[in-house]
């Protein structure tokens, strides 16, 4: 039996990873998948205070209190960013990372800092007049490549998110993650305004193992059985 915990990306929550949760654990596998602070089931708790570091705590507090070890560690988009702070304090206890559309941070650099300056500029002007001067709203489903069946469902699952998550650079003690095993995996069936394929290069330059899937960027939505075979490679 192999742990995984699967961390969902921005906007989202664990009910994102619903579909490969359901099928890793009827082959036996323990899996968490917990929703981020201010997010999904708790975004009663969401506020200007949560940030990059707040989320990245609830991942090590899960494994810690939890008492996990041996973990495949998870992150899709954004919890790409969350999951390499995570298993930097970590890594002892990690048995491998994998990024699914994840965002891939050097020491100091922030997702903000892998956007446009035009982009940001957008997302800050919406934070101010749409989002009470602190959060980001969803980006459509549509827009994320979503499978027609799933558009509705997930846009009424979306939720906004401090963009001090967005905002706040990532930090490390070291240089990066001290973890033997890492993929990334790029979705390559859609146009992405997300500068992921950059992320996917700079794993490439890592040495990282690469992988492709199409599909849009919701991968464990739109294509749940074959993710769940690529994680089941790091059992």
């Amino acid at each position: 039996m192999a742990t995984f915990v699967l961390v969902h990306g921005a906007f989202h929550g664990s009910w994102s990873w619903k579909r490969v949760r359901n099928a890793l654990q009827a082959a036996g596998h323990e899996v968490f998948t917990p929703t981020l602070t201010g997010l999904g089931e708790r975004s009663h708790l969401n506020s200007p205070n949560v940030n990059l570091s707040t989320h990245i705590l609830d991942v090590i507090n899960l494994i810690k209190w939890e008492e996990l070890s041996n973990v495949v560690l998870c992150g899709h988009s954004y919890g790409g960013c969350v999951i390499s702070g995570a298993a930097e304090q970590l890594n002892s206890s990690i048995r491998a990372l994998v990024y699914v559309e994840g965002f891939v941070l050097e020491d100091g650099e922030s997702l903000m800092d892998l956007f446009p300056r035009e982009q940001v500029n957008q997302a800050r002007q919406q934070a101010q007049t749409a989002g009470d001067g602190w959060k980001i709203l969803p980006f459509p489903a549509s827009v994320l490549g979503t499978n027609s069946a799933d558009v509705d469902w997930v846009d009424a699952q979306l939720t906004p998110q401090p963009i001090a998550s967005f905002e706040e650079p990532l930090l490390f003690a070291k240089r990066s993650p001290e973890v033997a095993d890492i993929l990334h995996i790029l979705a390559t069936g859609y146009e992405s305004p997300f500068p992921i394929a950059a992320a996917h290069e700079r794993a490439k330059k890592r040495g990282w193992a690469t992988r492709t899937v199409s599909c849009g960027h919701e991968v464990m939505l739109d294509r749940p059985d074959d993710l769940t075979k690529l994680l089941l490679e790091y059992v």
